[in-house]
């Protein structure tokens, strides 16, 4: 088998997608995905990695990814990697396809058949626009049902008691966000705290600890009022505090880590095992949370999980960004032993998910599972190009 031609769509209502097809000469193609700064991602599909591997044999996977390794770039999640990545993913996708198998059947098979979810509490439109993560991005204003962001923000004890009514027993919230733009997060205010606090105060009030909270922080504290929030969060049995702290200066980690009552939970914005190594090694690494088309795609993601096992540490697949990052993430975490809870996005999986592919991960009771059937399990909805505005690129032999 050979790969014969790179595809890459985007679709201008989610401006942050970009999903890269592999086709082959036999009839197989692959699917994968990424997020964040799609036309940059784009340009380096095609004129960086489309070269490299057309005519190539798309199983020979780890080859294929060390070859894609870059000159520059490769130690973060810039867009060479977020381009690897989503080739990564796709094939993946081929070698179940070709086999007839599923991914985590491949990744060394499944340790569980569901795995626990929990609800990153995002509306419809949340991070929908390429201009970043900023609370100016929430989308509060717009979007359609499931609007978990406003919920949390103003009604936070009955988002808790909603989510427990659909058999989810875990949810995501970051109200400290807006706090931190006032200031580039060197300084919270006493109002602010006390806005801030007021969600996890009205949950544990509405019931009780039947519901885990994790904490968002988006990486936007300085150290000294990180560590200040942490110790105020202690009154409320937070499940884990994820990125407090920019992931530049690990070893400030440890300070934070002996004020914080929960966990550690990093990070998304990591890439490569290398990256994730020297949070390993700081030896305050909590939960190993990972991003499959952020860190080098499938190949390098469970590479990291077994580092993490060799830690005894849990690992906890990132999504809020696109239907097939959400499968592929589902995948690994059916299959790693150390795997603890999945993320999703109801507002998302219930809503535009289903908009732009043809299956989704089943999510009942709070648990969830991959679609049935080989590779990912997922195509794109072949009606795309109906009810988006599209654009597709193509690099093949002729053009490369």
């Amino acid at each position: 088998m050979k790969i014969t031609a790179l595809e890459t769509v985007r679709v201008a209502e989610r401006a942050n997608l970009l999903w890269v097809l592999v086709h082959t000469d036999e009839g197989i193609t692959g699917l994968g995905e990424t997020f964040f700064g799609a036309e940059t991602v784009e340009t380096y599909i095609h004129e960086y990695v489309a070269p490299r591997v057309i005519g190539r044999d798309p199983l020979e996977i780890d080859l294929l990814a060390s070859d894609l390794v870059g000159y520059v770039g490769f130690r973060s999640s810039g867009a060479e990697v977020r381009g690897n990545s989503a080739f990564d993913i796709a094939l993946w996708d081929i070698f179940g396809k070709a086999t007839n198998q599923p991914i985590a059947q491949l990744l060394g098979g499944f340790s569980r058949r569901e795995i626990r979810t929990y609800n990153t509490c995002a509306g419809t439109e949340y991070i929908k626009k390429a201009t970043g993560q900023t609370t100016g991005n929430y989308g509060l204003s717009s979007g359609r049902d499931y609007d978990d962001l406003n919920g949390f923000l103003h009604r936070a004890d009955e988002l808790a008691h909603s989510l427990l009514e659909d058999g989810i027993t875990a949810m995501k919230i970051w109200p400290f966000d807006a706090a931190a733009e006032k200031t580039r997060g060197q300084y919270i205010s006493s109002t602010d705290m006390k806005a801030a606090l007021e969600p996890f105060e009205k949950i544990r009030k509405a019931v009780g600890d039947r519901i885990d909270v994790m904490v968002e922080f988006h990486s936007m504290w300085q150290l000294l009022p990180a560590m200040q929030i942490a110790k105020a969060l202690t009154p409320y049995g937070t499940f884990w505090h994820e990125d407090p702290i920019k992931m530049d200066s690990l070893s400030s980690l440890k300070r934070y880590a002996e004020v914080s009552p929960a966990p550690i939970s990093a990070s998304e914005t990591l890439a490569s095992r290398w990256g994730f190594r020297d949070y390993l090694e700081t030896g305050v690494a909590g939960i190993v949370m990972l991003d499959i088309s952020w860190c080098g795609g499938l190949s390098e993601a469970r590479k990291i999980a077994s580092m993490a096992e060799a830690w005894h540490l849990p690992v906890a697949p990132h999504d809020c960004t696109g239907p097939v990052v959400l499968c592929a993430s589902t995948h690994l975490s059916l299959n790693a032993p150390n795997a603890l809870v999945q993320e999703s996005v109801r507002a998302f999986y219930r809503t535009w998910y289903r908009d732009l592919v043809t299956a989704l991960p089943e999510v009942k009771n709070g648990m969830i599972t991959v679609p049935p059937g080989p590779g990912l399990g997922m195509e794109l909805n072949p009606e795309l190009d109906k009810a988006f505005t599209v654009s597709r690129r193509i690099s093949d032999a002729t053009s490369i």
